[in-house]
């Protein structure tokens, strides 16, 4: 249980860390985050593998790269629709 709660927890530090970055905010708020952080989290282990130092079963580097792409990804296509 506990783990899971720190998955949790990494998950929305990502994906908050990921949209700073970008400068664009996930819809959602905390949720947004922990979606964008665990979606990322695959999309940049399937890229990358598993880079760097791992904190809550997430990769940190992949994960955060991942998340970047997931952000990016959603933006253009939130721009199109508008």
């Amino acid at each position: 249980m506990l783990s899971f709660i720190w998955s949790l927890i990494v998950g929305g530090v990502l994906g908050a860390i990921a949209g700073a970055i970008l400068g664009r905010d996930v819809p959602g708020g905390v949720v947004g985050n922990i979606i964008v952080g665990f979606i990322g989290s695959w999309v940049g282990t399937m890229l990358l593998g598993n880079f760097g130092p791992v904190i809550g079963g997430f990769p940190i580097i992949s994960a955060l790269i991942g998340a970047i792409i997931c952000i990016a990804i959603y933006s253009f296509i939130a721009k199109r629709m508008a």
